[in-house]
């Protein structure tokens, strides 16, 4: 597969996409044995057909990260997933979420008040790695001096993604956080206190608790899920609106227009670039006929750029409506923290731009995307405006 693995291409992997969609929509890679998926209806078709792409990953991944997702939401088909999916669904109702608007709109203002006397700050260092992750150890229970752990484990899970191999860090990593979450686990048994962990350990399927690799997939899965995604939609965020002129004094002069704004950058700069699949039988995808038991990989990031299926596709258009993006995935494995990662962009987007006058990117940024082929945002974004 012709991909090229520079940093500008990783940046800019859009022109390789559509490359892909025009000459092998649906392609075999020799070299890993997986099939790639470009085109938006082929992408759909991949992500909701359950019943013949699998989401079950197995818990063979030498990595050790294999094992903790195997038995979590993302991993599993139904009927399972939709005992586990009720469970935790609660917590993430339209109610649920919006009862924490006031907290997160505290947060992005305490950390907001630390930099914008300043001019100038690294936007993800200061605001959009920060806010979601004291966001989703709050609704976990974690306590505050363990977020810079959690945090880093989460960074080192994406970062598997992108070699796709386990080094020592690696699998350093992923057993420091098994062992975490275990005594956290056993702490809730004895001590349950009002957060996730403990409303899960008290829940039951069928008269059943889950499973210690449940909860282990459960927390594993909320810790990037709740955490890294947000990151990179805030931040992807600010660089479609910065690299648009007008479009910040745009939304300034019309706030109603932010939500919608919001899905354009879902679209136009997915967080989650693809997804994993395995063909139950034999199927056929576009013209190709694919075996039972093959790897499926689903191009989110192609199929949101698709030209049959959005008009002018790699233009950044607050304007535009309807907006069937797949960038939180279709069917039963939709994003159950969706709601959870608008708010948070919201929130933060609104404080932005109220109180960061003439916000931009910094002349000459060099911007460099995050060491994974799966999750896509920069690992710094350098921006000024005009102190108050």
């Amino acid at each position: 597969m012709d991909v090229n693995h520079s940093a500008e291409h990783q940046l800019d992997p859009f022109p390789h996409y559509e490359r892909m969609r025009e000459t092998a929509p649906v392609y075999f890679d020799e070299q890993s044995g997986s099939w790639h998926v470009f085109r938006y209806d082929d992408v759909q078709r991949a992500l909701s057909e359950y019943a013949t792409f699998s989401s079950h990953m197995g818990g063979d991944d030498a990595s050790g990260t294999g094992q903790l997702f195997s038995s979590s939401l993302i991993a599993t088909d139904p009927p399972r997933h939709r005992q586990l999916r009720s469970l935790v669904t609660q917590a993430f109702t339209p109610k649920a979420v919006d009862a924490l608007s006031p907290r997160i709109a505290g947060l992005t203002d305490e950390l907001l008040e630390g930099f914008a006397v300043r001019g100038s700050a690294d936007l993800i260092k200061e605001l959009a790695y920060p806010l979601p992750v004291i966001v989703i150890s709050e609704l976990m229970g974690i306590p505050p001096q363990d977020r810079e752990r959690f945090k880093r484990w989460s960074d080192v899970i994406v970062s598997q993604t992108r070699t796709g191999a386990a080094n020592e860090d690696h699998t350093a990593a992923n057993v420091e956080m098994t062992e975490y979450f275990l005594a956290l686990i056993d702490q809730r048994r004895s001590r349950p206190g009002q957060d996730l962990i403990s409303t899960l350990l008290a829940a039951e399927i069928d008269g059943q608790k889950l499973t210690v690799p449940e909860l282990l997939g459960f927390c594993a899965l909320l810790l990037v899920a709740g955490n890294e995604t947000t990151t990179n939609l805030i931040g992807n965020a600010v660089l479609c609106l910065a690299e648009n002129p007008g479009t910040i004094d745009r939304l300034l002069r019309e706030p109603a227009l932010i939500p919608q704004a919001i899905e354009e950058v879902l679209r136009f700069r997915s967080p989650v670039q693809s997804m994993y699949r395995l063909t139950v039988a034999e199927t056929t995808l576009g013209d190709e006929v694919i075996p039972a038991g093959a790897p499926i990989v689903a191009w989110i990031g192609s199929a949101n750029r698709d030209e049959r299926q959005f008009q002018r596709p790699a233009e950044f258009d607050v304007d535009r409506g309807h907006n069937r993006h797949l960038a939180f995935g279709h069917g039963i494995h939709f994003c159950l923290g969706a709601p959870l990662a608008r708010l948070e962009a919201r929130i933060v987007l609104e404080a932005l731009l109220s109180r960061l006058p003439g916000l931009s990117l910094e002349p000459g940024a060099h911007l460099e995307r995050m060491d994974s082929t799966i999750v896509y945002g920069v690992k710094a974004l350098p921006v000024s405006w005009q102190p108050a």
